[in-house]
């Protein structure tokens, strides 16, 4: 009988421990998906429309694959001059598809959103692979939504890679636009880019926008 009672407790501390066991084991299986960092949206050009965004919108003939759900994820390690970056999304990267121009003016803007607000180092435009306007950041954090005019754009049909270099990453992110500029460029004498645009040209907080004075290359 005392032996029967004893052994009460002790079966009660076993399935307990093994409870407890089950528990631990439910809790590792599960921490992977709640513990490690999920995917997280960045920032594309919506105007005028990069690529990325016409594969967002559905506005192009072709399959884009992924990036029609991710036209903000196109990020690489900088210094790249592919509209890919080098990432996995190269369908940006083919020149042989139709892809739909714009026509803008020699003085346009060109806006990013941005659905998370990494801090910036600078924002460099490159029309057909040659440097036309760099903005220095300085590591400040942008809002939702940053926009930079661009002046003196040739005329004609041109691809311009945007990069947008993150301040505290090795990374950056890609975008490419296809445009026609009407009309003709304003002369100008060829450098190695535009001049930075100066902190007090800035939107007020909350707009996180910045236009500049630029002379073209």
């Amino acid at each position: 009988m005392n032996r029967a009672r004893s052994a009460i407790p002790q079966t009660r501390l076993l399935l307990s421990a093994l409870a407890a066991f089950a528990l631990a084991a439910g809790f590792l299986v599960a921490a992977p998906s709640a513990v490690l960092p999920q995917a997280q949206a960045h920032g594309w050009i919506t105007s005028p429309p990069s690529r990325a965004d016409h594969c967002a919108t559905g506005s192009v003939s072709f399959d884009c694959g992924g990036l029609q759900y991710e036209p903000q994820s196109v990020e690489a390690p900088k210094g790249s001059m592919q509209c890919s970056g080098g990432s996995g999304f190269t369908v940006v990267d083919d020149e042989s598809l139709p892809w739909p121009r714009t026509t803008i003016s020699g003085e346009t803007t060109f806006r990013w959103t941005l659905t998370v607000q990494h801090r910036t180092s600078t924002w460099e435009y490159f029309v057909d692979g040659q440097l036309f306007k760099t903005v220095d950041d300085g590591g400040a954090q942008p809002g939702a939504t940053v926009e930079h005019t661009l002046t003196g754009l040739p005329a004609g049909d041109h691809t311009i890679l945007a990069r947008w270099n993150i301040a505290d990453t090795v990374n950056a992110f890609y975008q490419c636009i296809d445009v026609t500029v009407a009309g003709s460029a304003a002369a100008s004498t060829p450098t190695t880019g535009q001049a930075d645009e100066p902190a007090n040209q800035r939107a007020l907080p909350g707009t996180a926008t910045v236009r500049g004075v630029l002379t073209a290359v």
